[in-house]
């Protein structure tokens, strides 16, 4: 069995130093090392990873294949100890009541608004930051501590290494168009009937959309175009002014819905239920204001999953 190698972080910053300046001499001179002293270092990764990293020619240094890989986690180290250092800066000069969430665009526009406002019936005190993103990128930011919670749903997304969750409520994605669209006088409407026009997703950044999964799921697809964006006002927007589908909760279409600005497909399918949920970090310990707003998602999520009529319409809700 061959032993594992040991590994010094401070070697891996000296070592990602090297390749991105391509140069022991340069390399020294901005870690304040002499040009000797890097060069043993170096040679001492090598020897004790029992690997050629570094490739030293006339033109200068270059990671071999394997040092690539060192340097992409050297990179990351380097960059957990910024993070680490602006952490401490950020928790000494914040409020200490301060509280930061994540929510995806499509909570943050019913879900998140009614519960702040409820939570803050009782938290009238205190700083209250709220970020919209894409699901992949609120969970990447919570593992680097720039949220408290972030609120997204179960499905789709794998969950991240050091991360936990806990349902909240389930809603029900509901297929939006224009009034008029040509696919409300079909009958009995399929995913083969919707994949043959555009559709606009509301994620951002990344490939791994809710429609992606339905596609994939149903072996259906894809669609003749398709349209990714951050925010859900332009996605509104857009299939309001064309033939565009879109994927929204229904609570987040209730207006628009009730003003004739668009209209639910009267399509069902199971696959279109998600559960939401909160996700924390592991070891991550909740006071109880943010517990109490928390509670004030959930039951808000609940309430208005359970107000949204078959049509898409909402219903009164309980005073």
């Amino acid at each position: 069995m061959l032993e594992k190698p040991e590994i010094d972080p401070r070697k891996l910053l000296y070592f990602a130093c090297v390749i991105e300046l391509g140069s022991l001499n340069r390399a020294a001179k901005v870690l304040n090392l002499s040009q000797p002293a890097l060069t043993t270092s170096m040679n001492r990764l090598e020897t004790e990873m029992g690997m050629h990293l570094l490739d030293r020619g006339p033109s200068g240094v270059t990671p071999t294949a394997l040092g690539e890989v060192l340097y992409c986690h050297a990179r990351l180290i380097r960059e957990e100890v910024a993070l680490a250092k602006r952490d401490l800066l950020t928790a000494r000069d914040l409020p200490q009541n301060l509280i930061r969430i994540g929510s995806l665009p499509s909570l943050a526009g019913s879900v998140i608004p009614m519960a702040m406002s409820r939570w803050r019936a009782n938290h009238p005190e205190g700083e209250l930051q709220v970020v919209e993103n894409a699901q992949f990128d609120l969970l990447t930011g919570l593992l680097r501590r720039d949220f408290d919670f972030v609120i997204g749903f179960t499905e789709v997304f794998h969950m991240l290494d050091g991360l936990r969750q806990q349902v909240l409520f389930r809603d029900v994605l509901r297929v939006i168009a224009r009034p008029g669209h040509h696919l409300l006088q079909i009958p009995g409407l399929s995913w083969h009937h919707l994949v043959q026009y555009p559709w606009i997703s509301p994620t951002s950044r990344r490939s791994h959309t809710v429609l992606d999964h339905v596609m994939s799921t149903l072996n259906v697809g894809p669609p003749p175009q398709t349209t990714v964006c951050g925010s859900v006002s332009l996605l509104k927007s857009l299939v309001a002014k064309s033939d565009h589908l879109a994927l929204l909760p229904a609570h987040a279409v209730t207006a628009e819905v009730s003003e004739g600005r668009l209209v639910a497909m009267p399509f069902r399918d199971r696959v279109l239920h998600r559960a939401i949920a909160v996700f924390f970090r592991d070891g991550y310990q909740l006071d109880q204001t943010r517990k109490d707003l928390i509670s004030c998602v959930k039951d808000a999520g609940h309430d208005l999953s359970q107000s949204v009529a078959p049509d898409g319409a909402l219903k009164t809700l309980a005073t």
